[in-house]
Order: structure tokens, then sequence, then C-alpha cells
């Protein structure tokens, strides 16, 4: 089996108009991203804990909805199916992501609360995260099946983004609607079920996920056996493993291919491994070869650690040398 380690370098030119033509489908799990900014001062006097004194507010779409919203950044027709509840929160993400170019096709549950992640900043780090999360029923999830097979043969790739919340039920219908429309999909994994992904293009684990999945690695090699059994077992064309400061292996019928992540200052990884997944789908969606998708999905990675909390890519930014 052949390995690879790739330091070369591909060429954005001629991809932004080949990206706005990109259709992605993006169906997962979705939340608000509330951060609360404030100054430190002083210590409770009811427990040992800073007193965090909020001077600004912020909100952004989480989850499925973080993966649209780069998908879009980059130019992409991005559409995003999920569900939310009938409250506040749902209103201000979808509100959101439309303000972002992103087509939301949301099914509401009103007895589900959107679910959203608090996180308390002081002294620019993250203090504390509070979640408030509930299960979707099944009503809702059903609504968004017979949706989602409707929205199937107007896409060109189909993101899942599985963040383990109950929105993806029908996760093994939907990779089968899609195989039978022809449409390749591209798995953001969650947890240690992987045969509900049977079928799928790619899935893109990072290291703790695919560790779940197949165990503890003793080197390469013993990686890449238990990577090619794993995609064998599962029908799955390749496995993209994301490996932060390693950078990237994908692994395919014809071998390994790995990439270095690209040397910048890491501010915050969180939501970079939406930024993954949507850069590969959209850049596949736009008639990207496998390896190309990999090495902007890499490019973007890198560049979105560099910034605060969940953000996004855009084409000029993957243009720069």
């Amino acid at each position: 089996m052949e390995t690879c380690i790739y330091h070369g370098k591909f060429h954005f030119a001629g991809w932004k108009d080949k990206l706005a033509k990109a259709r992605v489908l993006v169906v997962g799990d979705v939340m608000l991203d509330r951060y609360w900014f404030g100054d430190v001062e002083r210590i409770s006097p009811e427990a040992p804990v800073p007193v965090v004194r909020v001077v600004r507010e912020e909100a952004r779409p989480g989850g499925a909805a973080n993966v649209a919203r780069n998908a879009a950044s980059l130019g992409s027709q991005a559409t995003l199916l999920s569900v939310v509840g009938n409250d506040e929160a749902g209103e201000k993400l979808e509100a959101l992501i439309r303000s972002e170019s992103v087509i939301s096709l949301f099914q509401r549950d009103a007895q589900l609360p959107t679910t959203v992640k608090l996180r308390v900043i002081g002294r620019q780090q993250q203090l504390l995260r509070i979640d408030f999360e509930t299960l979707p029923s099944r009503e809702a999830l059903s609504g968004k099946l017979a949706e989602f097979k409707g929205q199937v043969g107007n896409t060109d790739v189909v993101l899942l983004s599985d963040y383990g919340k109950g929105g993806l039920r029908h996760i093994a219908q939907m990779i089968e609607s899609a195989a039978a429309a022809g449409k390749p999909v591209v798995v953001d994994p969650k947890g240690s079920d992987w045969e509900k992904y049977r079928g799928a293009f790619i899935i893109t684990p990072n290291r703790s996920e695919l560790q779940q999945v197949i165990g503890a690695w003793r080197d390469e090699d013993d990686l890449a056996a238990k990577a090619a059994q794993l995609r064998q077992k599962l029908k799955i064309s390749a496995l993209l493993l994301t490996r932060s400061e390693e950078g990237m292996s994908l692994f395919t019928e014809e071998g390994v291919w790995h990439i270095p992540t690209r040397a910048r200052e890491v501010y915050d990884v969180s939501g970079a491994g939406d930024t993954v997944v949507a850069t590969l789908g959209v850049f596949l969606a736009a008639g990207a070869p496998l390896r190309e998708a990999v090495y902007f999905a890499n490019e973007a990675a890198g560049i979105v650690v560099g910034k605060f909390g969940t953000a996004v890519v855009t084409p000029d930014e993957l243009a720069s040398p």
C-alpha cells in the first residue's frame, strides 16, 4: 500500500467561480453558540469562583449550522436542514444563518428547546460553558427525513454533521437515499457506533473519535491496516483523519496520503472540524479531485484556528500565499 507525505501546493486560481456553482446540503445537529464577555476583577464571597461582570454578548451558529455558514462563506449554495425549537434561540439561529446566505429548512418542534451552548469569557479565556439540550421528537425527525428525500436530488454533495444530539436518527436512510440519487456523502462522525454511516463516501474523524472505533494503534502501519479494515467493513471509499498539529491523513484504496499542517498561530480550535468538513464538501461539489479537496480543507483548518470561536474562511483567505 502506497504511503505518501505531500509537501507541495495546490493553487487556488480558478476555483472561486467553480465554488459559486457548487451546491451542498448540510444536515445534522444545530445549536446556538452564545458568548458572554466580561471583566474579572474579584473572587466571589459566596464560593471560590471569579465574578464576571458581563459587558458584551455575542451569538453565532454552531454545530451543523457552522458547517453550513462555512460552506456559504466559500461561495457555495448551502442549504441547511435540521430540527430546532419553536423558541427565541431557534428564531435567532435561523436569522443568523440567513444573514450569511444559507438557505434554512428548519423543522420546528414545539416540545424541543433549541440547543444552546453558553460560554462565559473573562480575561480572554473561557471560564465556563453551560449547555441546554433535549432530544427532538420522532415526529419532527420524520418530517426532516421526508424533506431530505425531497431535497437530495437538488444538491451535488451531502454533508452530515453528527454531534450526537439526536438530530440524525435517520442517518442510515439518508445515506441510502443519497446513494440512490448518486450524491456523495461526507460524514463528520460522533460516538462509537459507525455502522449507521455505512455506504458514505468519506468520514472525517479526529484522533479520539477514530480511537473509539478501532482502538489505539501501535504505529503508522498498524493505523493504516486498521483504517483499511474499517473502510472495507463500512463500504466507505475514504477516511480522512484530522490530526491537529500533525496535519491530516487520507486513507483510500490507493494507499495513505499524509499532508502536514501549515505552521500557524493557534488561537481557538473550536469549530475547526466544521470548517474541514465544509471545505472538503464544497470542493468536492465543485468537482475537485479528492486529494485537492483535502489539501484545501487542511489549509482552511489552519486559517480558522487563528480566529476566536466558531469562525469561517473566505476564498480570498484560501487564495493568499
